[in-house]
C-alpha cells in the first residue's frame, strides 16, 4: 500500500441509542448528525464516531495478559490544563470518573464511565495535540 492510512470510525456498544446519544451529547459535548433504533452517529476527532445498540453488559473494553481492564478508547486534549478542566466538567455533570493518573508516560490520564458502563481514557497528550 502506497497510499496514507487513518482511523475513520469507532464504534462503542450501547443499550438505548437515543439515550445514549442524548448523554454524549450532554455530557461529553459532541453533537450527532444521525440518530435510529440501532445507531447514532457522531462526526467527532476527524473520525465517525458510532453508538451501536448492542446487548446488555457489552462494554469495548478487554483485559489484558496481566489481567487488568483497559479501555479501548482514549481521547486526546491540549493539555494538562483542559484534561483537568473536562474531567472537573464531567465530575459536575455526574458522570463516574476515575483519578488523575501518572502512567510514567508523558501527560496524564484519567478514565470516565458512559451510561453502559464502556471505560473512556481521557489523556492530556504529549505536547504535540494534534
Amino acid at each position: 500500500m502506497k497510499g496514507r492510512m487513518r482511523v475513520g470510525t469507532i464504534y462503542l456498544p450501547v443499550c438505548d441509542v437515543k439515550r445514549a446519544k442524548e448523554w454524549y451529547e450532554e455530557k461529553v459535548g459532541i453533537r450527532s448528525h444521525f440518530v435510529d433504533r440501532d445507531k447514532a452517529i457522531f462526526d467527532f476527532a476527524n473520525l465517525s464516531f458510532f453508538l451501536v445498540r448492542s446487548p446488555s453488559g457489552q462494554t469495548s473494553d478487554f483485559i489484558d495478559a496481566e489481567g487488568v481492564v483497559r479501555p479501548s478508547l482514549t481521547l486526546e486534549v491540549d493539555g494538562v490544563t483542559e484534561l483537568e478542566e473536562f474531567r472537573t466538567r464531567l465530575i459536575a455533570a455526574g458522570v463516574s470518573v476515575g483519578e488523575l493518573e501518572d502512567r510514567g508516560h508523558p501527560g496524564r490520564n484519567f478514565i470516565f464511565f458512559d451510561l453502559d458502563g464502556n471505560r473512556i481514557d481521557v489523556w492530556s497528550g504529549s505536547g504535540e495535540y494534534k
